[in-house]
């Protein structure tokens, strides 16, 4: 993975023009506010919602979130929005339907304008592409590698599987959403999400099972639509206490090993050489940088 990407486990969805919801956003624990302008916003809101973003933006960060914005797909709006969106409170850019690289490229050459007037560090607001059209599944690894400020990338699972006239099972998305994190991860950059739609919310245990398992595929985080999700992504794209302790052992292992000369040893009556190190290795810099978020997090 590329240096220097965020720790985003949880990436909350917040309409930007909903007082009660942004009032409480910070509360929830989510690692990333995701604050939206486009579809929680109707038509005749998008103007008022847009002047809410900064203000609203330095609100929900209080606690140590890191904040991004979901802009609006069509040209006639993307501008309009990014005008208001960069700026020193807002971390990241969520771009929806995205169609190619060139589409990223024009969004990043605006982007790249702003931050230059308004004093930014260049780069300093990133972006999550969102692939949702079959004819944009074609272009996954072009799209993840097209701008430097590109840190992670997702399939909006319900817009994907309408254009696609299928429906949103664990089933249907496997396929699309694997090929997803293989994109991602050939251009260093984070998947995002899960194997089956977010949209189910209610029966938790069944979305804990859910979430698991789509871990064990590669996802390192997940936009959540509903704050009683944001517990269970966490816990869940975190590595577990006894992951950690066995990731120790094998490091240890691995030393003792070296000292005797030896390039693989066993651990609990398994075979351990060089790829399941370095597994133990990513594994407990990801616990290192989850513990370092979470500690931010609880400062005054």
């Amino acid at each position: 993975m590329r240096p220097g990407l965020p720790v985003w486990r949880s990436l909350l969805y917040v309409p930007v023009n909903v007082e009660k919801y942004v009032a409480k956003a910070h509360e929830r624990g989510a690692d990333c506010i995701l604050l939206d302008l486009e579809d929680s916003v109707p038509a005749h809101e998008k103007e008022n919602a847009r002047k809410l973003v900064a203000q609203n933006a330095k609100r929900v960060r209080q606690a140590g979130a890191d904040v991004g914005v979901r802009i609006n797909r069509p040209d006639a709006l993307a501008p309009r929005d990014i005008e208001a969106v960069v700026g020193p409170d807002v971390d990241a850019i969520q771009c929806p339907k995205v169609d190619d690289a060139a589409h990223l490229k024009r969004l990043d050459e605006i982007v790249a304008k702003l931050e230059a007037k308004r004093g930014l560090k260049p780069g300093h607001t990133k972006f999550i592409a969102m692939v949702e059209t079959p004819a944009a599944f074609f272009k996954m690894p072009e799209i993840a590698a097209a701008v430097e400020r590109t840190v992670a990338m997702d399939i909006g699972g319900e817009d994907f599987a309408l254009e696609t006239g299928m429906e949103p099972t664990e089933d249907t998305l496997l396929m699309p959403k694997q090929q997803m994190i293989f994109a991602a991860r050939s251009a260093g950059i984070m998947p995002l999400g899960y194997i089956a739609s977010v949209a189910s919310f209610a029966d938790l245990e069944a979305f804990r099972r859910m979430v698991k398992r789509s871990r064990q595929f590669g996802f390192l985080g997940a936009t959540c639509i509903h704050p009683t999700q944001v517990a269970i992504v966490n816990e869940e794209y975190s590595p577990s206490a006894e992951e950690v302790a066995l990731a120790k052992r094998i490091i240890e292992g691995n030393a003792m090993a070296k000292a005797e000369g030896r390039a693989s040893f066993a651990v609990d009556g398994k075979m351990i050489d060089v790829p399941v190190v370095v597994r133990a290795e990513r594994l407990l810099a990801r616990h290192a940088a989850i513990q370092a978020r979470i500690s931010r997090g609880r400062k005054p």
